[in-house]
């Protein structure tokens, strides 16, 4: 089967780890389409060439790079005249002008369609974008959703095709791993992600200023909410134990987990936002840190019995998780085991990838190869 991805997700090095399990299928010729980067609140992240065995890795210009709803790839097309693919996985929501002109040039070469959502809350777009959303529900073969709450959107939205939850990346459990003896070392707290109001960080440190004995926070990212952020650390003087740093590239990552003693996602629900999976949270249990999370969207699910769940927005219980695992090395060695455990089972990219290979399989009618 020869399959064309497109997916600006994919310049994330780590990401690209799925890339490789997906293309040991025997059967499958993998064709992913990229930009050179992509820019978000965050800043810009460049293409990272990380992991790219066994399959075709194309870079194609990318209009109105930064836009979320309106960015496309002008070429597409004709890349697609060139490949003649069987099946075109569109690694973007329904409702994004990508999309729809993807399906559209997929349809003119007589291939199949399959897209990707994460979005969990029903949502109603003005035109155009409701009405590329209605086009895309009605002609997409298939729709792969990052959450059970986003296929209950779509069905809301009178998608009748078939579905399936897998998450859009797991993670290498090779790269993200057990790193030992963290007990002779200070209590080390940590946080990945955007720095934006939803994210509550800013309840993470309210939380970490009660704190008694020592203790260190490990901030890393970058977004609007960063001054605000860095303000509240010295309002609560805190500042000397709050280590900020810019985001790192995703081959990086392994690494700066490694002297976190526990980890934390404290997010909080938004009228347009919740919690979508929490892909930190899968990175951080794979290196069998302690995870705490809030109560807010997929994050209860993902964790499961292997990590502490506090009612979102709530300080003081966040505080007594901390508190409790500060004192409490075994319950930490504990909690990271369940994590690691729970990664292996259900998280890697080789699960993800093979799950993926199986919605393949059923667009196309043929049978799954080992």
């Amino acid at each position: 089967m020869r399959v064309v991805m497109l997916s600006k997700a994919c310049v994330v090095g780590q990401y690209q780890t799925k890339l490789e399990a997906l293309a040991q299928h025997p059967n499958l010729k993998l064709t992913v389409i990229v930009p050179p980067f992509w820019r978000d609140e965050r800043g810009v992240m460049p293409l990272e060439r990380a992991h790219t065995r066994g399959y075709e890795l194309i870079v194609a210009p990318l209009r109105f790079n930064g836009n979320f709803h309106w960015h496309y790839y002008p070429t597409l097309p004709q890349m697609l005249s060139r490949a003649q693919p069987d099946l075109v996985h569109i690694d973007e929501e329904p409702y994004n002008l990508a999309t729809w002109l993807a399906m559209r040039a997929a349809r003119q070469v007589g291939a199949k369609t399959l897209f990707f959502s994460w979005q969990n809350i029903l949502r109603r777009y003005p035109p155009p974008f409701a009405w590329m959303e209605r086009s895309v529900l009605r002609h997409a073969d298939y729709a792969i959703v990052g959450n059970a709450d986003a296929e209950h959107v779509l069905r809301a939205k009178h998608y009748r095709g078939p579905a399936r939850v897998i998450p859009q990346f797991g993670v290498d459990p090779a790269d993200f791993t057990v790193t030992p003896q963290r007990a002779a070392r200070m209590f080390s707290i940590g946080y990945a992600g955007r720095l934006v109001p939803e994210k509550g960080v800013d309840l993470l440190l309210r939380a970490v200023a009660g704190l008694s004995g020592a203790w260190e926070l490990h901030i890393v990212g970058s977004g609007p909410d960063l001054p605000r952020l860095q303000a509240l650390a010295r309002e609560l003087q805190i500042e000397a134990r709050v280590h900020f740093a810019a985001p790192l590239a995703s081959v990086a990552m392994p690494m700066w987990y490694a002297p976190i003693d526990v980890f934390v996602l404290p997010s909080l629900t938004r009228a347009n936002w919740k919690e979508q999976f929490g892909r930190v949270l899968i990175e951080a249990m794979a290196c069998e840190i302690a995870v705490i999370g809030s109560t807010c969207g997929e994050v209860p699910h993902v964790l499961g019995d292997a990590g502490l769940i506090f009612p979102e927005g709530d300080v003081n219980a966040l505080r007594a998780h901390l508190a409790a695992l500060q004192s409490n090395l075994a319950r930490r060695r504990e909690l990271g085991e369940r994590g690691r455990a729970r990664v292996l089972a259900k998280f890697t990219q080789a699960h993800v990838a093979d799950e993926t290979y199986q919605v393949y399989c059923s667009v196309l009618g043929c049978t799954p190869t080992a």
